[in-house]
């Protein structure tokens, strides 16, 4: 009889990371995952009906809210297999006028969030012979204007990987970093404002995007061949090659993609 495995996906009650719990379900792995909306993890929970879950109503920037996440999976299920560190948030607003308290949430949450939690499951990924995967931006790549702090985050927490990747290799565990483009999801309408409060609605045209359920099936097929990157839409793959050959001229081009955005803070 074959162990079952187990898959923790954060920030799991919405859009990408939603997608990959369903996938993940879907593909036999009891998995666990977090957020903060009662509502929208109910109906992920309807959605899972009698498959092997736990949803778990936790803060993804807090380091003990972390521990208590890998503690309760080792818990009930026993081992883990697979950690997706997915929980983020964005923001919008130029860093001249951006409370700093936004620049520290972001970080928290996209940076340190994926710290902790890689920090208390790896022992037992190294046990398993797992898999991370972190799901970080084009951003990561490649900045973009009113975005500093969202910027920082991701290229902050590619870093990180990148360095612990190299650490872990040679121990069978792999870890797989995703950078989408412009996926339809609700993390622009969650979007932090200068003042940090949510911008309330996505400022691009949500229907012409990549769908959570197509990341989450590029994700899960990237790491089962144990790939280091996956960068997803054309529109992400240029930005990443023009920024290494034409990063000056990238510049005004993102500047002047950015500035048709309806209520752009670009002056």
């Amino acid at each position: 009889m074959s162990i079952q495995k187990v898959a923790i996906i954060t920030g799991g009650s919405s859009g990408i990371g939603k997608s990959l719990v369903l996938k993940y379900a879907n593909e036999g792995y009891a998995v666990v995952f977090t957020g903060r909306n009662e509502n929208r993890m109910a109906q992920v929970v309807s959605e899972l009906g009698e498959r092997p879950h736990l949803s778990l109503e936790l803060n993804a920037g807090d380091k003990d809210d972390n521990k208590k996440m890998v503690d309760e999976t080792i818990k009930k299920f026993g081992r883990i297999d697979v950690l997706v560190c997915n929980a983020g948030i964005s923001m919008r607003a130029l860093f001249e006028e951006v409370e700093l308290d936004v620049f520290k949430q972001l970080m928290d949450i996209n940076f340190y969030g994926a710290i902790y939690a890689t920090k208390f499951a790896l022992p037992h990924l190294l046990e398993s012979k797992g898999t991370i995967i972190a799901i970080s931006s084009i951003n990561g790549w490649r900045s973009t204007p009113a975005r500093t702090a969202y910027s920082s985050s991701k290229f902050a927490m590619q870093g990180f990987f990148e360095a612990l990747r190299t650490e872990v290799m040679t121990r069978d565990v792999n870890v797989l970093v995703v950078c989408p483009g412009f996926t339809s999801s609700n993390i622009r309408n969650a979007a932090l404002n200068a003042d940090g409060q949510a911008q309330g609605e996505s400022p691009r045209d949500e229907k012409k995007m990549m769908t959570p359920d197509e990341v989450a099936q590029r994700t899960y097929t990237a790491a089962k061949k144990k790939k280091r990157d996956l960068i997803l839409t054309f529109e992400g793959k240029m930005a990443v090659m023009l920024n290494k050959i034409i990063p000056s001229r990238l510049d005004k081009m993102i500047y002047k993609m950015m500035k048709k955005e309806p209520d752009n803070p670009l002056k």
